[in-house]
């Protein structure tokens, strides 16, 4: 028996040096060129890897799993079979039976139901599709139970999708549980609360903290499409939301440096941002930037201030941090500035990014020349009163927005937007994307106008 394996991974790895075991024929195509497990042998394309398999395993990723399945099937033997192993949606294994085209009644939808660095090769798998059964008993082979359930390819997955929201959700909350043990200085107390309410103790904690975190990008992947299936379904998934964006955070190098997160958002327009997020998070226009080529992205504490007093602004430049940009509720007052030249200084002391406010300004010439950014409903010569009342750090509305402490805020020439802070990795994820297809069809314009 000949056995092709699409990418070499970890789980691809295994699964080669499993079949390798039996005494199978195994190739292997991975471009990264990995070290190969024994008894494998590389393949220098797809098309050599496949050439006469009786089984083709595909364990690249989802977002490649549709131009793999492509490429492979002009190579497919008459008699081969096709198994995706990749974590995606139902939707997208469909698209990967398409791509098969001729060879479509040969390809099964093959979910893997747990962890295969710690079960191995027999770790559980579910099989859907036309080849579901024939695919079942070449991975028995291995010791794995093998649940084939016939129908469609993508019932697998959408099986596993269901068990996703549970098992990734765990995880997560796990990594999130470690990690504010470690910042309160709590570590061990944490872990052991963890520990005897989970069966199996350390193990089963560390297994999961682990492996939620090294597998952070894909596990995001696969968690936003467990929300879409459930939102599908009529559930609102917002845990499965929200488990989607920890796994994003955590697929960061360094997921705890806000330095980097903010800084990535400043070299996205606002636009791309809003484009991103549906147009949602964007504050009326009438808070405007006050200097031409102002641009920043920071961390939003929110002030509420009564109108034409700006007490309240003095209380936030003493609890200021770096990387922080005040968001102002002056209701929208334009008759006295709530700042001027000289708290612009303080904040830049403080390392304020820059503000956003609800309410006037004065002194803008000065703001210009100090490369403090600001936007405002406009200017006014007269100065703020002192008095109160105010709230610092609770949540306001600027046009229109409602803005929480730790939400991140992007303006420039465009106007202001702001993303709540558990979904700024997907956005972020989000207008790169836009700034790519943009970008693309800006050149097919210029590439079209005649000469």
């Amino acid at each position: 028996m000949k056995i092709a394996v699409l990418g070499l991974g970890e789980a691809g790895s295994i699964y080669a040096a499993g079949f390798a075991a039996t005494g199978a024929t195994v190739t292997a195509h991975d471009p990264a060129e990995p070290p190969l497990p024994d008894g494998v042998t590389a393949a220098a394309s797809i098309g050599d890897a496949v050439r006469d398999a009786d089984l083709v395993i595909s364990l690249v990723t989802a977002a490649q799993a549709v131009r793999v399945a492509a490429d492979s099937a002009a190579h497919l033997a008459s008699s081969a079979v096709f198994a995706d192993l990749n974590a995606a949606s139902p939707q997208r294994k469909a698209e990967i039976a398409a791509a098969l085209g001729d060879a479509a009644d040969r390809c099964a939808d093959v979910a893997v139901i747990g962890s295969v660095p710690q079960f191995g090769a027999r770790t559980g798998l579910i099989a859907s599709g036309p080849a579901a059964d024939a695919v079942a008993e070449k991975f028995r082979l291995l010791g794995a139970e093998v649940d084939a359930i016939g129908g469609s390819p993508g019932d697998a997955s959408r099986r596993k999708m269901l068990r996703t929201v549970f098992m990734k959700g765990l995880g997560a909350v796990i990594t999130e549980a470690v990690d504010a043990g470690a910042a309160a200085g709590e570590s061990e107390w944490v872990r052991a609360q963890i520990a005897t309410t989970l069966v199996g103790g350390d193990r089963t904690l560390d297994r999961l903290d682990r492996g939620t975190r090294k597998h952070a990008e894909r596990r995001a992947h696969e968690s936003q499409a467990a929300a879409d299936l459930l939102a599908s379904l009529g559930v609102t998934p917002v845990v499965t939301t929200a488990v989607a964006d920890r796994h994003r955070a955590l697929s960061l190098d360094a997921p705890r440096d806000l330095t980097a997160l903010l800084n990535a958002f400043a070299e996205i327009p606002a636009a791309a941002i809003g484009d991103a997020r549906d147009r949602m998070g964007v504050v009326a226009s009438r808070v405007r930037s006050m200097w031409p080529g102002a641009h920043i992205a920071g961390r939003a504490l929110p002030v509420l201030c009564r109108p034409g007093d700006n007490k309240g602004i003095h209380q936030a430049l003493a609890v200021a941090e770096p990387g922080d940009v005040l968001v102002v509720d002056g209701g929208g007052d334009p008759s006295r500035a709530l700042i001027g030249e000289l708290i612009a200084h303080r904040a830049i002391n403080r390392g304020v990014r820059g503000m956003i406010i609800d309410g006037a300004v004065r002194d803008v010439d000065a703001l210009a020349e100090a490369g403090f950014p600001v936007w405002a409903v406009g200017t006014s010569p007269a100065g703020p009163y002192k008095n109160g009342p105010y709230r610092v750090g609770e949540d306001v509305a600027v046009g229109g927005v409602a803005v929480h402490r730790g939400d991140i805020v992007v303006a420039d020439a465009d106007g202001v937007i702001v993303v709540p802070v558990a979904e700024a990795h997907r956005t972020l994820a989000g207008a790169r994307a836009v700034l790519e297809d943009e970008s693309s069809r800006h050149q097919r314009i210029l590439s079209e106008r005649p000469a």
